[in-house]
């Protein structure tokens, strides 16, 4: 074989080794504990009897639950009786379901400082239907109302929205600087988030290293991920002569697989980082802001901070943006175009593995598809910003990201994320190249 068909056969095996060694090590999350779900409220839970009937009961005094409490159920010859756990939630069996149970809950089993208002029927009568279990709920104070004004909600949307675009913005950013220096956009780009968050995972529940430096290595294996990629297959590509709607093809392509692999792997459950669930930050009023949302803000805003200077002030980052610029006009000024595009394949996936995890923490949870549910928001903020450039995928991101959070005021969370891509459908019928996109010219 000769060196020629040597070197040009060795980005596939370079590629073919890392998809590998990601099968790998991605492996090792099946070796992890199985998470256990309590299933919560489910009527249909195990009894404590052999009956087939079910009559479940739940005692709540104030919004908080009842623990040890009494309660009966009577019907014919029939008595059973019950407890309340620690949910306030009791499950009494029953020998059959035409009978009308009188459930009872007993006074004197309250706990101490629990007390029935006057005139409180301490007394239900069920009766079952189609079903074999039915549910009797005992409500000895009411919970109290809690209202929130419009500028206290205001507020507190704002400041997630923020949270949600500096998120957003680090996968943007290095979207945009793909199609700036390539002109393909990447629809694979939500499977880099993900695999960011999955590595994250990986070494920390499933190795079990801390959290501090599960990240970092998320981040590297990320940037690496997205240097295989462009050594394996986009650069080979684009020496073959595809144009850009080939690419973009190929992306879909990609995007498909790794989607499905993850999910091969990783199952279709959600899993959690360490530290998702932390406390809320007391004295900001209306404002719930977590530990972990302060940090997350921080992060996004020292890396885009660093980002700004490498792409400003260095070399490499004055090279990136001629590459974008004019490619050919670039080559010819001694710039080595393949060299820059493949250091923003790098910087891309590293951006977009901490995306993931970051976005991990928002939502919170991991799943194999959760890059792909906020892809078309990435393209709405890049598109908003104006194509291919880094700043203006900064911009979009924010002002996604605020629309999203906002725009629950008026409609269903369901169709938050709807709300946003036609406001960008809005805005670019009055400036179609974006907030900060040049006009294009033509001819």
């Amino acid at each position: 074989m000769s060196p020629t068909t040597v070197a040009a056969r060795s980005p596939l095996r370079w590629l073919v080794l890392t998809l590998g060694g990601m099968l790998a090590a991605v492996a090792l999350l099946l070796s992890m504990p199985g998470a256990s779900f309590a299933a919560s409220g489910d009527d249909g839970g195990d009894d404590s009897t052999d009956l087939p009937y079910t009559i479940v009961v739940n005692v709540r005094s104030g919004g908080e639950a009842v623990a040890g409490a009494t309660v009966t159920a009577k019907g014919g010859d029939f008595e059973g009786e019950a407890t309340t756990d620690e949910d306030g939630r009791a499950r009494i069996g029953v020998p059959d379901k035409e009978t009308a149970w009188t459930i009872e809950l007993v006074k004197s089993s309250l706990p101490s400082g629990v007390e029935a208002p006057d005139g409180f029927a301490f007394t239900q009568e069920a009766t079952f239907g189609a079903g074999s279990s039915v549910t009797k709920n005992f409500t000895l104070v009411a919970a109290e109302r809690q209202t929130t004004s419009f500028a206290d909600q205001l507020a507190s949307r704002v400041v997630n929205g923020l949270n949600f675009g500096l998120m957003l913005a680090l996968a943007a950013i290095g979207l945009s600087l793909v199609f700036g220096t390539t002109g393909l956009s990447n629809f694979a780009h939500g499977e880099m988030v993900t695999f960011g968050a999955l590595m994250a995972l990986l070494f920390s529940t499933g190795v079990g290293w801390s959290i501090w430096i599960a990240i970092p290595i998320a981040v590297v294996l990320s940037a690496g991920f997205g240097f295989a990629m462009d050594a394996g297959l986009w650069r080979p590509l684009r020496r073959k002569g595809l144009g850009t709607v080939q690419l973009m093809i190929v992306s879909i392509g990609l995007s498909l697989a790794l989607r499905y692999l993850y999910q091969m792997f990783v199952g279709g459950g959600t899993e959690q980082l360490p530290g998702a669930v932390s406390q809320t930050i007391p004295g900001l009023g209306p404002i719930r802001l977590t530990v972990t949302d302060v940090i997350s803000m921080a992060v996004s805003l020292i890396v885009i901070g660093l980002f700004a200077w490498w792409l400003m002030r260095t070399r490499i980052g004055r090279a990136t943006r001629a590459v974008s610029d004019n490619p050919s006009l670039a080559a010819a000024s001694g710039i080595d175009v393949d060299g820059v595009v493949r250091i923003v394949w790098i910087v891309a996936a590293g951006l977009a593995g901490l995306s993931g995890v970051l976005w991990a923490y928002f939502r919170p949870g991991i799943k194999w598809d959760m890059g792909t549910s906020i892809l078309l928001l990435i393209f709405a903020a890049v598109t908003l910003g104006g194509l291919g450039t880094a700043f203006g995928a900064l911009i979009g991101s924010i002002i996604v990201g605020l629309l999203v959070e906002v725009s629950t005021l008026w409609i269903p969370s369901d169709l938050k994320y709807v709300g946003a891509l036609v406001v960008l459908i809005v805005i670019l019928l009055f400036r179609p190249q974006g907030i900060l996109g040049r006009r294009e010219r033509i001819g």
